[in-house]
């Protein structure tokens, strides 16, 4: 193979060179930034330690996760925030973009016939039986309380198939300013490539909040789901409970979503509204209940939050067109196809995942520069040896030819010489 510089690389060596490609190209890039290079939410948010500006407030909770993020609701104004725009695997929480996607499309009342593949898919399930009929509504509402795998697998097939809504997903993302989220599957199942972010999360919660038909899923705490006859047998409808902890025991509770699987581990967005204000908290990658991080971030926010300078906001993309330039950290919205390129050109890797690829970067170019001495080395061993062996003696036939050519002889006889590989 030939690289970028022009030098012609050939076996083990080519090799190398091919994985320190790959290794690069999978790396891409951390945070979510505008076709200018501002950080989306404002450029403090481009910290992956802890950001706050609250002087005399509380100390923040200590949480055990990997990235978190405290925001206003309503104004989007961000209070707090760790790693903001680290990138995370989402686990369920990838649902709010499912159903954010979805509910605009789908009539409530529209029937479904569940699938084999629905009813098969892996991880958490509210039952869904092949063949049986379900509506929309049956549906998003196990997709809401139990976290229905299944639910969120026939409620794409009943969009148009899970590639044309995971690609709808993608497309909402990038439309609202969530530019370091990449879905791959709808219901948020571990998968190459499927990552999101703390920040991403906020945004998409915020959205998704502003429909009174999101609203209401999220906050349903116990519903029925029907049930379906098969093999000669009539199951009745059955109750199923909300799985969000803090609705249950937070008050002011009004949503939002669970998560986790094993590579994800805990994830969680929940929302409370006390006093007039609503406080949204991400926690991302965490080993103790997410939910009770998101619990002490929200009283902290309403116990400080008239103590707290804002350090961002959730405002990704502005609407309007005179102040783009005007609010920092904001991407204008003529960009957001740019930076939906680049970041849909990598997807981006969280950093404990790119520490361990950087380091084979460096081991590849190790090798490769041994590789290449050695190379060498041969070469010019090969050089000397040629250069040194004797020439083979002259045969009976040749002493009985002139050394030099007759007269009028046009040809000169060819001197046999070594030459080097």
């Amino acid at each position: 193979m030939r690289t970028s510089l022009g030098l012609r690389v050939r076996g083990p060596l080519a090799a190398s060179v091919t994985a320190l490609v790959a290794v690069t190209c999978a790396t891409g890039a951390t945070g979510a930034t505008g076709a200018t290079g501002a950080t989306v939410g404002g450029e403090q948010l481009a910290s992956t330690g802890i950001v706050v500006d609250a002087p005399g407030a509380d100390p923040l909770p200590d949480l055990a996760a990997a990235s978190w993020l405290l925001a206003d609701l309503d104004t989007g104004e961000v209070l707090a925030a760790k790693d903001p725009h680290g990138r995370q695997r989402p686990a369920s929480t990838i649902k709010i973009l499912t159903a954010l996607t979805l509910l605009p499309e789908l009539d409530p009342g529209a029937t479904y016939v569940a699938r084999w593949g629905d009813a098969n898919v892996e991880g958490s399930k509210v039952g869904v039986v092949p063949g049986a009929t379900y509506t929309v509504h049956n549906l998003m509402e196990a997709l809401f309380l139990v976290s229905g795998n299944d639910a969120a697998r026939a409620l794409a097939n009943a969009a148009g198939g899970l590639g044309p809504t995971v690609a709808r997903m993608n497309e909402v993302a990038r439309r609202i300013g969530a530019l370091d989220t990449t879905a791959v599957n709808p219901s948020g199942l571990d998968a190459p490539g499927q990552f999101t972010s703390a920040y991403d999360l906020a945004v998409i919660s915020r959205a998704a909040m502003a429909r009174p038909d999101f609203r209401a899923y999220a906050s349903t705490v116990k519903s029925s789901f029907p049930g379906a006859s098969r093999a000669g047998k009539t199951r009745k409808p059955y109750e199923i409970y909300t799985q969000d902890r803090l609705l249950l025991n937070y008050r002011g509770a009004i949503g939002v979503k669970t998560g986790w699987t094993s590579k994800a581990r805990g994830t969680f967005v929940g929302a409370a509204t006390r006093g007039g204000r609503t406080l949204v908290a991400t926690v991302m990658r965490t080993d103790i209940d997410a939910w009770r991080g998101s619990a002490d971030l929200l009283t902290w926010g309403f116990r400080n939050a008239a103590r707290a300078t804002p350090v961002g906001t959730l405002d990704a993309v502005p609407s309007d067109a005179s102040t783009r330039q005007q609010r920092a950290g904001r991407v204008p919205a003529e960009a957001v196809s740019a930076s939906a390129a680049a970041a849909g050109a990598g997807d981006g890797l969280p950093w404990w995942v790119q520490a361990p690829l950087v380091l084979l970067a460096v081991v590849v170019l190790l090798r490769a520069r041994v590789l290449l001495i050695r190379q060498s080395r041969k070469r010019r061993r090969t050089s000397i040896a040629v250069a040194a062996a004797p020439r083979p003696a002259p045969t009976s036939a040749s002493r009985q030819r002139p050394l030099r050519p007759a007269a009028g002889d046009a040809t000169t006889p060819s001197r046999v010489t070594g030459t080097a590989s």
